[in-house]
């Protein structure tokens, strides 16, 4: 089958991935399922991974195949999966976990101990096949097509676990900024507001564009990056500052215009990541502010995304392309020009 394969580390993105022939997956566990990949989303994460970030934390030994957002069909199933059966279309939760530790019993899937993360530290989705275990099969509605909702695996499930954990303190009256509110998880985020939360959601972004969209998908107001964005959003928020944060870029500027758009006793959401906080912390104390990660989302989140996306509540705005051109869209998501989520398709992908 075909694969994308990193072979070396290499910061300048230059054709990182290979399209080569490598074995099919087999069945090894009564648990496994193996996917037909019907579209495999694109992350900044698949770049980081590509420059070398990851490279310690993964520990994982190249070549391998990239891709953690992932959709498709199931080709083959173990002796023991009763979930799923050939030929369901489904969405795959990012982790494959053994349901048998405290965070799996919890629901907690993203914590798992013996939790694996194909695309991550193991072989990915962009290939034909992919190998992966019943835990993660959520089945799509009739009509749904894995490359049209491939990216909610991990962006839209990332921004949907963000949202949820912000909702409990997002009461009527408050409100919310959204920066990077034009990129992949940024207009699932804001969607994501709207359906589940009462909040007034400023939208912040450098592009005229992100904010013409992020305004069609029911942000209350947008904020030009232009020097004068915390201004701005002081001003909307009556110099009370913004309850939450969901802060999607962090990185060129953006956390510490996000920290001076939070209000007191606020939460700061990280979701993207590139570089460090760096706050004295009496600030932290003296503003009794609440810095908050968010790693991917739980099987639940995932399939309650799936219930809003089925409701016409969350729609993903994509562009796809042939697997073979996985170095183009890789290129045109590090130059910009990628807006929304990049999906790649393998030749032939069907039912």
């Amino acid at each position: 089958m075909k694969a994308a394969r990193l072979h070396n580390y290499d910061p300048k993105l230059n054709e990182n991935l290979k399209i080569e022939e490598v074995d099919e997956p087999k069945i090894e566990g009564p648990l496994d399922v193996i996917v037909r990949i019907g579209g495999a989303g694109l992350c900044r994460t698949d770049i980081h991974i590509m420059e070398g970030q990851w490279k310690e934390l993964s520990g994982v030994t190249l070549p391998y195949t990239l891709g953690h957002e992932n959709a498709g069909w199931v080709e083959e199933v173990g002796s023991a999966v009763t979930n799923v059966q050939v030929g369901d279309a489904v969405v795959l939760h990012p982790l494959i976990t053994c349901g048998l530790c405290r965070a799996c019993r919890a629901g907690d899937d993203m914590h798992c101990v013996a939790g694996v993360f194909p695309g991550i530290d193991s072989n990915g989705g962009f290939a034909d096949l992919l190998k992966t275990n019943a835990r993660a099969m959520v089945k799509l509605p009739e009509g749904v097509e894995p490359k049209d909702i491939a990216a909610h695996a991990d962006a839209g499930l990332t921004a949907y676990h963000a949202v949820k954990k912000a909702s409990n303190v997002l009461y009527p009256g408050t409100k919310t900024v959204v920066t990077g509110a034009g990129g992949g998880l940024g207009h699932i985020g804001i969607q994501c507001l709207k359906a589940m939360t009462p909040t007034e959601i400023i939208a912040v972004d450098a592009s005229e564009e992100a904010l013409e969209l992020a305004r069609s998908l029911g942000a209350d107001h947008t904020v030009h990056i232009d020097g004068t964005q915390v201004e701005q959003v002081q001003e909307i928020t009556e110099g009370m500052g913004a309850k939450v944060v969901l802060d999607f870029v962090v990185e060129k500027g953006a956390i510490e215009d996000g920290i001076a758009m939070l209000g007191r006793a606020g939460d700061y959401h990280v979701i993207g990541y590139g570089v460090n906080l760096n706050i004295p912390t009496i600030e932290i104390i003296s503003s009794e502010i609440n810095f908050v990660g968010d790693l991917v989302g739980t099987y639940n989140d995932l399939a309650e995304l799936m219930t809003l996306a089925a409701q016409g509540k969350v729609d993903l705005q994509t562009e796809t392309y042939p697997l073979d051109a996985v170095n183009d869209a890789i290129a045109d998501l590090e130059n910009g020009k990628l807006h929304g989520r990049g999906i790649l398709v393998p030749e032939g992908a069907a039912a």
